[in-house]
């Protein structure tokens, strides 16, 4: 499957799981180190076809392709322009995860053992007004760490080494945040310790090789 198919894709997939309405959301994939593919504007997730898909440059200009590039794009260029290691970038409204990105100041990252392993520090992104360049500079904090964004009052962004693990992240957080929802509503949150929080990196570290950068490492 090329990679034009495999975003396509990806695009049905998140229209399918309740990620996206109607218009909402932008995904992308980086082609080579000069050209991305990323949907077009005003285009519903679960009806793209290859016609939706544009190519542009690392500045935004649209190189191939028919239709208004999406005025997200520079959510999309400042990740890439900023992480070497990132291939593609997903930016969808999910229910649970966008509730949490409205009502919180902060997301709760000392909870479950596999956000801290696989996800890392989840940051919530000062609100800015979307479609701005303040919206992508909301982003600047955390951008040369973390792995999924929450942008506040709006939604989300995850990034990848590839679109499977840019939407597998994004699977992940929303799973977690509706866990969040319902054990909330049961009670308080159990929070785990700076010593089963160490435990888990030493595991780890040592059984599975993970490497977990340092700022991405969660606190108590």
């Amino acid at each position: 499957m090329s990679l034009r198919e495999k975003l396509i894709a990806t695009c049905h997939r998140v229209y399918e799981k309740g990620f996206v309405a109607a218009y909402d959301g932008n995904l992308s994939v980086r082609i080579n180190k000069d050209e991305i593919l990323i949907t077009r504007s005003l285009v519903n997730k679960g009806s793209v076809t290859d016609k939706d898909i544009l190519t542009i440059d690392n500045n935004g200009k649209l190189l191939e392709g028919s239709g208004k590039i999406t005025t997200e794009v520079k959510l999309h260029l400042k990740v890439y322009n900023n992480r070497q290691d990132i291939s593609s970038v997903i930016h969808c409204h999910p229910l649970y995860s966008t509730a949490i990105a409205t009502a919180r100041e902060e997301f709760p990252n000392n909870v479950f053992p596999e956000v801290i392993l696989t996800l890392g520090k989840v940051p919530i992104c000062k609100y800015a007004t979307p479609s701005t360049s303040d919206l992508a500079e909301s982003l600047t904090p955390f951008v040369d760490y973390a792995n999924v964004f929450l942008l506040s009052n709006h939604g989300v962004v995850a990034v990848g080494d590839s679109l499977e693990t840019a939407y597998y992240r994004m699977e992940k957080l929303e799973h977690i945040s509706e866990t969040i929802f319902i054990a909330e509503s049961m009670g308080n949150l159990r929070k785990l310790s700076i010593k089963n929080i160490n435990e888990l990196y030493s595991i780890a570290t040592k059984t599975y090789g993970i490497k977990i950068n340092e700022k991405n490492r969660v606190t108590v």
